[in-house]
């Protein structure tokens, strides 16, 4: 019977320290670091790691649901297997017992504000993104292959993949140059 915490954040540059101290003082004799969106569980190996480790007893403490899961069906699947596996889920900053109904009906709406925050977050981003573009400020990302480059290796007689190799793309990015090169103006 053992507590576990796992901490994340969103992006690289964001700090753990925090959520790590605040788990670690709550008793969590392990914690797992994460610097993955919360919006998906695909490629979130910290938290793969702790659901196939945990066992019954064990709890799992994070400092706020939104750390766990962004996404009402990611968070109802956690905790399902929670529940399934013995494993008690806690949070240091929200009162969480999924053992009542009041308890799961909390941490559902918990989970469904996590979800609304990220899609108003998106839907803000795509104002501001389209409002940009109106006004010729935002062009994208900036090409990080040249064109001319692979057009003028192409017309050496070099093959897509010999390019690829030489430039240190994937082949799929040759193709679609090339394709971008020849598509008449």
């Amino acid at each position: 019977m053992s507590t576990y915490g796992y901490a994340r954040v969103s992006t690289t540059d964001q700090d753990l320290s925090s959520q790590v101290e605040t788990l670690k003082a709550h008793g969590c004799e392990c914690v797992r670091e994460e610097k993955r969106s919360g919006t998906s569980r695909k490629d979130r190996t910290e938290l793969a790691i702790l659901m196939d480790f945990l066992k019954e007893g064990d709890t799992l403490m994070v400092t706020r649901v939104d750390r766990l899961a962004r996404s009402i069906g990611d968070l109802q699947d956690i905790v399902r297997k929670l529940r399934d596996n013995g494993v008690e889920l806690k949070a240091t900053e929200q009162p969480i017992d999924t053992r009542t109904a009041a308890g799961k009906a909390f941490l559902d709406m918990l989970g469904v504000f996590a979800e609304f925050e990220t899609n108003l977050r998106k839907e803000r981003q795509l104002e501001g993104i389209a409002k940009a573009k109106a006004r010729g400020v935002y062009k994208g990302r900036k090409p990080s292959i040249d064109t001319a480059e692979v057009a003028r290796l192409k017309a050496e007689g070099l093959g897509a993949t010999a390019i690829a190799e030489r430039l240190g793309i994937g082949r799929a990015s040759v193709y679609r140059c090339l394709k971008e090169t020849s598509a008449p103006a």
